[in-house]
């Protein structure tokens, strides 16, 4: 099938337990096996991206320079993609991006997630259908105000990884 590319979401869910003690009777750890060989020996045109949210589950050896060829650091959206991902998410539910202040609104969403977002505009839209009204930027700011995004839940964790990432990652930002 190459020339193809091969997307792995979440890798860290699949091979975390390889580089550990596990219950699974060492299944991880021969799927990891052969994961690996399988890297360095393809000859065919084949991409292979992964993404982990916690890199540091990762074994190590699935790390080093060759297996991957780069590792990038996707940070939180700053202004200008918050402005584009509220977009989207109100085109998506058929709603015109210009009526609102999008820009307002992302000022406001500051350290929000893409998947953040998009629950601001879904859970404004449930408080315009509970008022029997049209969606409006006071629904979504009210929605952004009420929620407690993953950066300040997890403040200290986002900022350990962002420290980890400064002097081993390319940013992707």
């Amino acid at each position: 099938m190459a020339p193809v590319i091969l997307w792995i979401d979440e890798i860290e869910k699949a091979f975390a337990s390889a580089s550990s003690s596990s219950a699974d009777g060492g299944l991880s750890k021969r799927m990891f096996g052969t994961l690996l060989a399988w890297m360095q020996d393809h000859r065919h045109p084949i991409f292979i991206i992964a993404t982990a949210n916690d890199i540091s589950a990762l074994p190590p050896e699935l790390m080093r320079k060759g297996r991957f060829d780069e590792v990038f650091f996707v940070d939180l959206p700053d202004s200008i993609a918050r402005e584009q991902i509220l977009k989207i998410h109100l085109q998506r539910r058929n709603r015109d991006a210009d009526q609102f202040d999008i820009r307002s609104l992302a000022a406001t969403a500051k350290e929000f997630t893409g998947s953040e977002l998009e629950q601001v505009v879904m859970s404004g839209l449930f408080a315009a259908f509970s008022e029997n009204a049209e969606l409006e930027d006071r629904h979504i700011a009210s929605e952004i105000q009420k929620t407690k995004p993953l950066a300040v839940l997890m403040k200290e964790r986002i900022t350990e990884l962002r420290n980890w990432a400064k002097d081993r990652c390319v940013s992707a930002n």
